[in-house]
């Protein structure tokens, strides 16, 4: 596994809210691992890892065992990155209902990417109510070459949450350009979509979405009670028929099946996002969601696209993590 490297904190080698220090301190004293393998798994030098360790003795946060606090999303974390493969999970407290939900796991996305966009880097990202949330905790440093891609298509009755306003937002807070998916999340006709693409000048952005170094996306859950919003964009009778067919997420408003297969179903043909294959290409792949009730959605996205970094709550990932025992 291979972190996506962060910019702040590394020069002196110190973990300024304590997560990093924590999660060797875990891996040392509770897996096993070696000075070294601590190193290797969180990306770091054996020598920063060494002052992680002393630090955390020194806080009196190693004793017997690691003082409450972040300890049970720290063990999370590691579980989850085992149990899904990942480079990276970033598990924050359960929050309670889907907003404050949203809006802590978004806190944390946006303190990730404050950290680990880098110069030159080719962003793209979706939207919805976890990714306009981590706008708040985005306090990045101005990047040089920094591109930012709108992945889907905007929505024309927005109350607050659009993509086109996270694309162009989040690209402000860089300082970078910004690339606009300037057409509906839904068009009437795949014959409407090509015209588009073909002829309204997207196809650059579809160029740039095959080569990206970072992709930021979110994962909506589609049933009864869903709380994803490209589903709110449906008929009653369009989201019916998902449902019938095995439907379970959405991933930039393309409807997926729990192993992460496009559902076979005109909706999937009308929506103008970027291809998920292409998607599946991006260097670092960031899923954000949270909420025991995405578990399900969670792990179709990430069997469609893989995912480097995770950041997810207690909820669904304790959710994820059961299914395997």
């Amino acid at each position: 596994m291979t972190r996506l490297r962060r910019i702040a904190g590394r020069a002196t080698g110190t973990d300024s809210d304590g997560s990093e220090r924590l999660r060797a301190a875990w891996l040392y004293y509770n897996f096993g691992l070696t000075q070294q393998e601590v190193a290797t798994r969180l990306g770091i030098s054996r020598g920063t890892t060494i002052k992680l360790l002393d630090e955390a003795k020194a806080r009196g946060e190693v004793q017997f065992w690691i003082s409450e606090g972040e300890r049970s999303c720290v063990e999370l974390a590691l579980r989850l990155e085992d149990a899904l493969h990942l480079d990276e999970a970033i598990v924050v407290p359960a929050a309670g209902d889907v907003e404050h939900v949203a809006a802590a796991v978004g806190l944390a996305l946006g303190k990730f990417l404050s950290e680990a966009v880098t110069d030159g880097m080719t962003i793209g990202v979706g939207w919805g109510r976890t990714l306009m949330a981590s706008l708040a905790s985005l306090r990045p440093d101005r990047r040089e070459g920094v591109k930012v891609v709108s992945l889907v298509g905007g929505v024309v009755e927005a109350r607050g949450r659009n993509p086109l306003e996270y694309t162009w937002r989040m690209a402000s807070q860089f300082g970078s350009e910004c690339y606009l998916f300037i057409a509906p999340a839904f068009v009437d006709s795949p014959t409407t979509k090509k015209s588009l693409i073909e002829k309204c000048g997207l196809a650059p952005l579809f160029d740039l979405a095959a080569s990206l170094d970072l992709a930021v996306v979110g994962a909506g859950d589609v049933g009864a009670g869903a709380s994803g919003l490209a589903a709110k964009m449906l008929s009653r009778g369009e989201l019916d028929e998902l449902v019938a067919m095995g439907c379970v997420a959405d991933v930039l408003c393309n409807f997926l099946d729990a192993e992460g297969r496009s559902i076979d179903h005109p909706a999937n043909r009308r929506v103008m996002s970027v291809r998920l294959d292409d998607l599946a290409k991006a260097r670092h792949i960031v899923i954000a969601a949270g909420g025991a009730h995405r578990a399900v959605a969670i792990r179709a996205a990430i069997a469609r696209l893989g995912c480097n970094t995770l950041v997810t709550d207690e909820a669904a990932a304790r959710a994820l993590i059961a299914p395997a025992g």
